[in-house]
């Protein structure tokens, strides 16, 4: 089941935390605009965490970039260390004050002289959680967009996951989503909910975001969740975010679909659903 629009569709009211049975989580994708201020794209994120947790979330989501503008010229501007840089320490803070697990989109690392996307996941104690810095750097060359992140990023080389409430989370970044083998060896692992943070732009957000939403969780039998910063036709970078943050289940069902403006989407992910997908059609 899911809810789209806070307590009068199926979460719990404002104020009101109940423990949640092993195997389930309340999940909240916040779709999220994004400026040239980096301090007041953190707020906003502290601040739309909190309203999230008071609807009954156990489990937010933030997107891609959600603290920088999105173009290459950005990344190392805004590039922090992690996990002692002011953004990680104010998600770490977030999860700790709201009682959630959080995973933090993304934002760009700095380490060693190299910037890396990185996507990192707090506890509800403070605990990191995971780490994962993407592996698939993304490049395309269109008339409407040229973009080619390796002209300041440096891919990852590993994978990462954690556990939450008996399921286990793998992270993937954007363009991650595009690689079937990469869902895959999560799979292997026994990975039952795929995160990305993404930020399609117009050109492949219509034709490709939701398609490779079902694809992955219908090639996995896993829960996928994909959470977009908001679109914004004015943005600094000139980069325009597709949206449309998404939960699709097991048997490629899409649970919530965003639009396009900023906004907090809902669903609730079963381990329940996933045994009975497999058990329906063993692959």
């Amino acid at each position: 089941c899911s809810f789209t629009n806070g307590p009068e569709n199926g979460a719990q009211p404002q104020g009101v935390f109940l423990p949640m049975m092993a195997g389930k989580l309340r999940v909240a994708l916040l779709q999220l605009k994004v400026g040239a201020d980096k301090a007041a794209n953190i707020a906003n994120a502290v601040k739309h965490i909190q309203k999230a947790a008071q609807e009954g979330a156990n489990f937010v989501m933030l997107p891609e970039c959600f603290q920088t503008p999105y173009g290459t010229k950005y990344f190392p501007e805004y590039a922090e260390d992690i996990p002692s840089g002011e953004t990680s320490q104010a998600m770490r803070k977030a999860a700790m004050d709201n009682k959630i697990t959080l995973l933090a989109g993304s934002i760009p690392e700095s380490d060693g002289g190299k910037v890396f996307n990185c996507s990192v996941a707090w506890g509800a104690d403070g605990s990191l959680l995971g780490k994962y810095r993407k592996m698939h750097l993304f490049k395309l060359n269109t008339e409407q967009v040229k973009f080619d992140e390796s002209e300041t990023l440096t891919a990852g080389d590993r994978l990462a996951e954690f556990d939450a409430n008996g399921l286990k989370i793998g992270m993937g970044i954007c363009f991650d989503l595009r690689f079937g083998e990469f869902a895959l060896n999560y799979n292997r692992r026994g990975v039952n909910v795929l995160c990305y943070p993404g930020a399609f732009n117009m050109v492949t957000g219509p034709p490709h975001w939701q398609l490779h939403a079902k694809a992955r969780a219908v090639d996995t039998q896993s829960y996928v969740m994909m959470c977009s910063p908001a679109r914004d036709p004015d943005s600094v970078s000139g980069y325009v975010a597709y949206g449309h943050s998404i939960v699709v289940d097991p048997w490629g069902e899409v649970l919530v679909e965003a639009g396009e403006d900023e906004t907090i989407v809902y669903a609730e992910v079963d381990l329940q659903r996933i045994t009975e997908v497999k058990s329906k059609l063993p692959i």
